[in-house]
């Protein structure tokens, strides 16, 4: 009976040494990148629309006579 018991210990200390490490290790974080952009942002309208404003007001003629 005491052999048994031995062999029952054995098993149990054999599985937890089989099972692996402790310690917890972290999985990797996937880093995800934005695509490029193919061509420009779109930004360089803002400034032409601005100028664009500004020259139809200064160029703006008002001839009132009557």
């Amino acid at each position: 009976m005491k052999a048994l018991k031995l062999a029952a210990l054995g098993l149990v200390a054999a599985q937890s040494a089989y099972a692996g490490a402790v310690t917890f290790v972290a999985p990797e974080v996937v880093a995800i990148e934005e695509p490029a952009r193919m061509g420009g942002s779109g930004a360089w309208l803002i400034p032409l629309i601005i100028a664009a404003v500004i020259l139809l007001a200064v160029t703006q003629n008002n001839d009132n006579t009557a």
